[in-house]
């Protein structure tokens, strides 16, 4: 599927007029846009709000026939299972015809009432059984041993945003806890298990396009169109409330006990965020840290191992490594030919990673403070949409040109792994003790393979619990207690679907070799 709801070409140019890439600054003038459209300051305000009305007609109808296109395929499948089931039932009956008494044999005639020959008898049981072995060798072709060493459950949807969600993110600090940020102008805390959103950040004036945690404390860092970088503490409350996994009986908390917390105040919207209408979420308007320096918007942030310093990349060809206690630009990282993209740091050490439109991704060593080299990587042939490392010393980069690539930091002349797929790339994530890569696509689909480009399933699609737009993001969690592993996809239909996938311990070890 398109990012580009008008179906103009992929090819970037400097301000796309409507599509994935969200203006820098707000345009809250010109309406509440789906995609945010770049008008001239020249057109009269009349045809302004005009050209505003007909880009949501557009949207709507292209809605619409998105659900029906869905719709379609959902019966196509139905259909075909069902013909599969029956084809399978007569080639049962037809090999206990065979099989049976030679009487029985011999009195099979034609619709004519002419006894089959001999050689037709021969042929038709030439055909059920070549037909029938071709099957199970089919069957057993089909990722051995996988549909047995892997299962994936859907579990809960989050709704709430009203636009499309850029990334979906998750906290090592408290286990319970899922960040979104979305187009929308906000970012937003939910619970996993209960699915309510208990707290709403609304500081940005611009989409905001990614949200990170910090690695040890219940911190969060987010980026935004409006050219800024918003670092933010969850309320003592907040994170209470997470870590009694969810308000008790859907009631809507008590903030006012933590002067700190603010107070319960109104959506915006003059909406309720669940379906009883009784659950609000705290609002935080303000943040602790406020980082500006680019003259882009930022659409990745990141925080290093430390948890000290934040790194930020944006539009404006540029990441900027940042101390986040101080607010302070540490280092400006430049090089990139084009709009970044994507970033992101090692999980131990000091090593970053930037993506851009550009075609390639950029490998920053900060291990040695004297000395900071950078590597410029050209494996791809399109844009870069995101770069993460693993736990092996590996990266894992995505593209628009259809593939994703695995690297060896010792040796990143050649990608040890080219996976080729059948739709552009988003914002990947890499499990962090399976490695196990999940990828999100425009197609609406998420992959899950190994490194090694093992194909091991693809999440299923149901009506009820699948992505109608484009798959901007996805995230795994920590492990659930034995239960498995969560993961967290995101999309463009402005919703974040929580998926519970099982592993075995033969599948664990074919992700690690």
């Amino acid at each position: 599927m398109s990012k580009y709801p008008s179906g103009e070409s992929k090819t970037k140019s400097k301000k796309p007029f409507i599509g994935r890439n969200r203006s820098p600054k707000s345009v809250a003038e010109e309406g509440p846009s789906q995609y945010g459209v770049y008008m001239n300051d020249n057109i009269p305000k009349a045809c302004r709000k005009k050209l505003n009305e007909l880009f949501l007609q557009i949207e709507k109808e292209f809605e619409k026939v998105c659900l029906e296109n869905q719709s379609l395929h959902e019966k196509v499948d139905l259909l075909t299972e069902k013909l599969e089931s029956t084809g399978n039932a007569d080639t049962s009956e037809k090999q206990g015809e065979i099989g049976g008494s030679e009487g029985t044999i011999g009195a099979t005639k034609t619709s004519v009432g002419k006894k089959t020959s001999a050689g037709k008898l021969m042929s038709r049981k030439l055909k059920t059984t070549y037909k029938a072995s071709t099957n199970k060798f089919v069957s057993s072709f089909k990722t051995p041993g996988q549909a047995q060493s892997m299962e994936c459950h859907y579990f809960q949807t989050y709704e709430g945003h009203k636009d499309g969600v850029w990334e979906v993110s998750t906290s090592k600090h408290v286990s319970t806890v899922l960040g979104t940020a979305s187009a929308d102008h906000f970012a937003r805390l939910w619970c996993i298990d209960s699915g309510q959103c208990h707290l709403k950040y609304a500081g940005h004036v611009g989409s905001v396009n990614s949200i990170k945690f910090h690695p040890n404390e219940p911190i969060v860092c987010t980026g935004s169109g409006d050219e800024s970088s918003h670092i933010w503490r969850l309320p003592s409350s907040i994170v209470e409330l997470f870590a009694k996994k969810g308000s008790p009986s859907g009631s809507s908390p008590d903030w006012s006990h933590d002067e700190n917390d603010g107070t319960d105040e109104e959506l915006e919207d003059g909406a309720c965020d669940s379906a009883d209408g009784r659950h609000r979420p705290f609002i935080l308007k303000t943040p602790g840290t406020l980082l500006k320096a680019h003259t882009g918007a930022v659409m990745a942030v990141d925080w290093l191992p430390d948890g000290k310093r934040v790194v930020t990349a944006s539009w404006d060809n540029t990441a900027k490594l940042w101390d986040a206690e101080q607010s302070t630009v540490i280092q400006t990282l430049t090089g990139h030919d084009d709009e970044l993209t994507h970033t992101c740091s090692h999980r131990s050490q000091d090593l970053i990673v930037t993506a851009s439109h550009d075609s390639t991704f950029r490998l920053w060593d900060f291990r040695t403070p004297s000395l900071h080299s950078v590597s410029v990587f050209q494996g791809h042939t399109n844009t870069v949409t995101s770069a993460v490392f693993t736990d092996q010393d590996v990266v894992v980069s995505g593209s628009d040109d259809r593939t994703v690539k695995v690297w060896d930091l010792k040796n990143m002349r050649a990608p040890l792994t080219t996976i080729r797929l059948d739709s552009s790339v988003n914002r990947l994530s890499v499990s962090s003790d399976q490695n196990i890569i999940a990828i999100p696509h425009d197609n609406r689909h998420v992959h899950l393979l190994d490194l090694s480009g093992f194909r091991l399933m693809h999440l299923p699609r149901r009506r009820r619990y699948s992505h109608q737009r484009m798959v901007s993001s996805v995230a795994w969690g920590e492990e659930m207690s034995g239960k498995g592993y969560n993961l967290f996809t995101a999309g463009f239909d402005r919703k974040i679907l929580g998926w519970q996938i099982t592993f075995t311990k033969e599948n664990i070890a074919h992700g690690k070799q």
